[in-house]
């Protein structure tokens, strides 16, 4: 698992359904190390190695077979797939995007591309219910997929706990300027580094960003701090902070733990994310928690997930994304405002509402099963 998508959800899920629920019985079937990273649980979780991945053939026949013979009520799947399942009970599956519909594919041939839609949109289908994280996303599954509304219900993510934990300390500010060598003002991006998240254009606002700043004598020492995957599978983004002139203050810092994560959040002086394309955006809501100030898109889900507490902003437009960093480091009227907007907007997302509705799908579609058992003898 890492700090950004699928794994998130899935930790928070499983931590907040041990909190919730002590009766029902769930198994964790899948890989023992990353159960592990879900901490401690109350005794009725119970761990079930699966050797293979579950996307492979091999692997999906033994999940298949494992559900057979633990004899589960519901399947909840926490991400999409596109291999039939063919399951002995009912599942429900968590849909955060259709990014591979959009993006994933268009190096396949087209023969496969239209295999992998057709299955997709068969797996959706055969689902006792379909989670989408959010309105977006709903849209997005019945228009793309035809899948009908009636099936589909939106349950938000939110953000990870260990992002509330108040804010930065003496002694944080000092382990990032130690441990990072970071002592200046910066812009942060943080997330997984794709090309639709849009990273190049940031780079490039960026550059724009600091010559108007010189002009007016104001941040000389800000840089841009990128947090993500490894720089060394991007060589493009190295060649656009190169040729924006901006190779000395732009730092690449990889990955890096949530513990250290939210103190990067909460010394940050904006946050900037115009993504080309969500199914729902945690990072944005992430840094609202501490108060800082976010620039996002204004475009799929983070007009839904930001609120009324982001500087929106088109993200094709590099110019647009510099006027909105300028305007959100600069004007300390907006500033406050963002700051107690995004407060209040992190606060609307939770994970123990969200997942009490989950639990409530589960006992729905369970209950379905059951009374058919029940009037089929």
């Amino acid at each position: 698992m890492t700090e950004f998508g699928v794994g998130t959800y899935i930790r928070n899920v499983v931590r907040t359904l041990a909190r919730l629920d002590r009766d029902s019985k769930y198994f964790l079937i899948g890989s023992p190390d990353k159960v592990a990273e879900c901490g401690p649980l109350p005794p009725n979780f119970h761990a079930v190695p699966l050797s293979g991945r579950d996307d492979a053939l091999k692997g999906n026949l033994d999940f298949r077979a494992i559900v057979r013979r633990l004899d589960c009520d519901v399947v909840h799947v926490p991400h999409l797939y596109w291999i039939p399942r063919g399951l002995s009970c009912p599942y429900v599956l968590t849909v955060h995007d259709l990014l591979e519909h959009m993006y994933g594919t268009r190096d396949s041939s087209s023969l496969r591309r239209s295999l992998h839609f057709y299955l997709t949109r068969r797996v959706l289908r055969r689902a006792a219910r379909v989670i989408a994280v959010s309105q977006f996303t709903k849209n997005e599954i019945e228009k793309l997929l035809a899948v009908p509304d009636a099936r589909i219900e939106v349950v938000y993510n939110a953000i990870d706990e260990r992002f509330l934990r108040g804010h930065a300390t003496q002694a944080d500010r000092e382990l990032i300027a130690q441990r990072y060598l970071v002592n200046y003002p910066f812009i942060l991006y943080a997330g997984a580094i794709r090309p639709h998240k849009n990273v190049v254009r940031i780079i490039e606002a960026f550059s724009a960003l600091k010559s108007e700043l010189q002009k007016e004598q104001q941040f000389p020492d800000l840089k841009l701090i990128i947090i993500g995957d490894d720089l060394s599978s991007h060589p493009r983004l190295r060649r656009t902070v190169v040729s924006s002139g901006v190779q000395n203050d732009v730092r690449f810092l990889g990955f890096v733990p949530i513990e250290v994560l939210r103190i990067f959040y909460d010394v940050a002086k904006i946050f900037v994310f115009p993504s080309l394309y969500e199914g729902f955006g945690l990072p944005p809501l992430e840094a609202m928690a501490h108060g800082t100030p976010v620039v996002a898109s204004n475009t799929s889900s983070l007009p839904e997930v930001t609120g009324n507490a982001a500087m929106l902003v088109n993200p094709e437009n590099v110019f647009e994304i510099q006027r909105g960093m300028q305007r959100a480091l600069l004007d300390p009227v907006m500033r406050a405002q963002m700051k107690q907007r995004g407060y209040e907007q992190a606060q609307r997302f939770s994970w123990t509402a969200s997942v009490s509705r989950i639990l409530e799908i589960y006992r729905e579609v369970a209950g379905a099963r059951v009374a058919r058992g029940v009037a089929a003898d």
